[in-house]
């Protein structure tokens, strides 16, 4: 472990305990490795195609020969030991520092598609699927939010499975899917009407029945192509139902490891407005001097970078939980809902540096905000993350 506090090569300037010095020296490599992938192949590909609402195809071919795929998981991808859960996360906080929505991209594919797969598959699933999702041959989506759903995904998710000799009927829908209009795996929740309980089912694209329909109209993450799917009479064999998932609780091992990303994702939507906001601070004049000359703006700047510093302190500490094995449910919810949180404010307050050029996309700071929503809502809200830490602090369960 590196233990200078001598300033870091390529340092962010977010970065103000310098926390990444955390990472042993050859994990930091893979980090700035990815930092100048997204500096110099994917942020000139960004503002073009948020603008558009369309999903760059040129980004999976970028990620294919990047070698960043796959690296959590033991024997698949090019980093054959599995990396750290501290590199992941903050791989997922440098994708998310140039866009939320190309980290998105990859991490329904890295993270929740193929976390799916190694958590919820057994080893011949794997094999058959994991290396094609880590050299990017094969591109995954997730498919467990509902139309008339969502925090009650638990006990009320409306998408059946009926088993029929050596195959499942699939009948539902799902949506806010992303990835799913061009994913060639698609992991798709249902309830079995035998059982009632939750399990998962890998559908390939082109199956009959299975209909992605792009939603349009999005104010953030425009550049994620989500959809809306449904699902009439969708047959898929035993198997292609991931083995090791019997019900919501095996579920939930899955969410409680993905929810943890989407906290990192927020810090880096924090550390990515900041940003944007302190190089505009010291080159923006008005009154005769650059505007982080005055009071007012350098409180909401260490306002944020307080939130920052707090927020990946806590992140830091939740990856070697993960790592030691002894991480729960409450540990990452509370981080995806305090960091989404302190998120929310510090996009705002980075906005406000930029007032009325705040609002136009060729200043970054636009998009950032408008995307920050998102994440505050996906993978549990505030509320219910809130509630999972109350269950668990008091004993006594809050929900309905």
């Amino acid at each position: 472990m590196t233990t200078t506090m001598e300033p870091l090569e390529d340092q962010l300037t977010a970065d103000f305990y310098a926390y990444e010095a955390l990472l042993p020296d050859e994990e930091r490599k893979i980090l700035l490795k990815a930092r100048a992938l997204m500096r110099d192949e994917i942020k000139p590909l960004v503002n073009d195609n948020w603008a558009k609402g369309e999903f760059p195809r040129e980004l999976v071919g970028i990620f294919r020969d990047s070698g960043l795929t796959g690296l959590p998981y033991e024997g698949y991808g090019e980093h054959r030991p599995a990396v750290s859960n501290l590199l992941s996360g903050m791989l997922a906080m440098e994708l998310s520092r140039t866009d939320a929505s190309v980290a998105t991209f990859f991490g329904v594919h890295n993270g929740l598609a193929m976390y799916s797969v190694h958590s919820g598959g057994d080893q011949e699933q794997r094999d058959r699927w994991l290396p094609e999702m880590a050299a990017m041959d094969k591109i995954g989506a997730f498919a467990m939010t509902e139309p008339l759903g969502g925090s009650d995904v638990a006990g009320g998710m409306r998408t059946t499975a009926e088993r029929e000799g050596d195959s499942w009927v699939l009948n539902g829908a799902k949506k806010w899917i992303g990835n799913a209009t061009f994913a060639d795996y698609v992991v798709v929740w249902a309830r079995d009407v035998d059982d009632n309980h939750v399990k998962g089912f890998v559908v390939e694209k082109g199956t009959p029945g299975f209909e992605p329909a792009k939603i349009e109209g999005k104010t953030a993450f425009r550049i994620v192509e989500n959809a809306e799917i449904t699902l009439t009479d969708v047959r898929v064999t035993e198997a292609n139902r991931l083995q090791n998932i019997n019900s919501f609780r095996d579920v939930a091992e899955i969410l409680r490891a993905t929810r943890s990303g989407v906290a990192w994702q927020a810090l880096g939507v924090m550390a990515g407005a900041y940003e944007l906001a302190l190089d505009y601070a010291r080159e923006r004049r008005q009154f005769g001097r650059p505007i982080g000359g005055f009071q007012l703006v350098q409180d909401l700047l260490v306002k944020s970078l307080g939130n920052i510093t707090a927020s990946w302190g806590m992140l830091a500490q939740l990856a070697r939980l993960q790592d030691a094995g002894v991480f729960r449910d409450e540990h990452s919810a509370l981080a995806k809902a305090f960091v989404t949180a302190r998120m929310r404010e510090v996009v705002a307050w980075s906005r406000e540096i930029f007032g009325g050029n705040g609002i136009l996309l060729e200043h970054d700071i636009a998009r950032f905000f408008a995307d920050a929503e998102a994440i505050y809502s996906f993978e549990g809200t505030r509320e219910m993350n809130t509630l999972i830490v109350g269950k668990a602090i008091t004993g006594q369960s809050a929900f309905v």
